[in-house]
């Protein structure tokens, strides 16, 4: 659900210093945020790719679930595995309707004391309200919509981070760790983890509003570092493969029509120790068991021509049958390519499959790709 567009405009803690480098600013979740800087989307794309780009997401809703009945609860509205996830470790999750239908995806990790949760900027406050009004009784659910956060992205991000937080180089993909930053005498309480929306290594950085500015700028001074737009934002995610919320997921569209079975971890499916018990879980696990087979699938698409082929776009088979419709695509910066996400009929899914999307009335040939369009590269260890 998108922010009202009739309410102002909110600004990030890093306002004044977006204005400052130059950039455009747009609405974006109910925020004024960067779409691009001066040297624009490719360059900044580029620079991710090969250095580091500081990404303002301050507009994320952060949110602590604590007391001893937390993980059991947050289980309760999720097909993943909440009760089983180490400390400080990250996961990916999917917030669903009764229908099986995603509110949201996010990223929580255990912190010991709390669950700390990262949702998308639009859905943060329905997303709240949904958590409060399904498990609000079992245990506390503490919104921090008034802290910054940061994403720091890139091969190069570990060893900038690393001067300004010593510690940051041990962690590996998907976990997380609390740190202090001290500056001008003061010290800010930062929660760090490894992990973004680009496919690149790099780190996600929860951070009090009052020390985002400051941080930014000590970022910014390192070498690797320069800033980033919501532009390329969107073209990196869509090179990983990544789903953006409203486009190509939403209250229509379930996990496994999604492709994003791989989320639900094998004690949750059928068969394992603690299966079901989510929002829609009938059908969700029919259709990933093939019981109850998903009539259509989440793909993706490379194209044949250099023509970008964009959301909403429909897709055609060779007999003029309409079988699915984009949900997101561009011109790739680094796969340069035209590449795409759509939802297309079931049996049209298979990697090779040709397609024709209907472009201003012309047919452009496309051609059903695995994912991602570039290859990830998350640290491991």
């Amino acid at each position: 659900m998108s922010a009202d567009a009739t309410a102002p405009l909110l600004t990030s803690p890093l306002n004044a210093l977006h204005l400052e480098l130059g950039a455009r600013m747009v609405p974006f979740a109910g925020y004024h945020l960067p779409v691009q800087y001066p040297a624009g989307l490719v360059a900044e794309h580029h620079h991710t790719r090969t250095a580091a780009g500081l990404f303002d997401v301050s507009h994320m809703g952060q949110l602590r679930l604590h007391g001893p009945d937390a993980a059991a609860a947050f289980e309760s509205l999720m097909p993943v595995d909440v009760m089983g996830l180490g400390l400080h470790r990250q996961r990916y999750g999917l917030l669903l309707n009764d229908a099986g239908g995603i509110l949201d995806d996010l990223m929580f990790v255990n912190r010991g004391e709390d669950i700390f949760v990262i949702v998308n900027g639009a859905c943060k406050h329905e997303d709240l309200a949904h958590i409060r009004s399904r498990m609000g009784h079992r245990c506390a659910v503490e919104p921090q919509f008034d802290r910054a956060l940061l994403a720091l992205q890139g091969p190069q991000a570990v060893t900038a981070l690393e001067r300004l937080l010593p510690g940051v180089k041990q962690l590996v993909f998907m976990t997380g760790m609390p740190t202090r930053w001290n500056h001008a005498g003061q010290g800010a309480e930062l929660y760090v983890t490894r992990s973004g929306y680009t496919g690149e290594d790099g780190f996600e950085i929860s951070l009090p509003a009052s020390a985002a500015e400051a941080f930014a700028r000590a970022l910014l001074a390192q070498p690797e570092v320069k800033p980033i737009g919501l532009g390329a934002r969107n073209s990196l995610r869509l090179e990983a493969g990544l789903c953006l919320y409203g486009n190509d997921i939403d209250t229509r569209t379930t996990p496994v029509e999604a492709n994003l079975g791989w989320a639900m971890q094998k004690v949750r499916r059928t068969g394992g120790a603690r299966a079901g018990g989510f929002p829609g879980a009938d059908k969700v696990l029919a259709q990933l068991d093939r019981t109850t087979p998903a009539q259509r699938l989440r793909v993706g698409l490379v194209g044949l021509e250099r023509v970008p082929v964009r959301e909403h776009v429909e897709l055609y088979n060779g007999s003029g049958q309409k079988i699915g419709e984009v949900t997101s695509g561009l011109l790739a910066p680094t796969a340069d390519k035209p590449v795409a996400l759509a939802y297309v009929q079931a049996d049209h899914c298979a990697a090779g499959t040709r397609l024709n999307a209907i472009v201003r009335g012309k047919a452009v040939p496309m051609e059903v790709s695995p994912l991602p369009f570039v290859p990830n590269r998350y640290f491991r260890g």
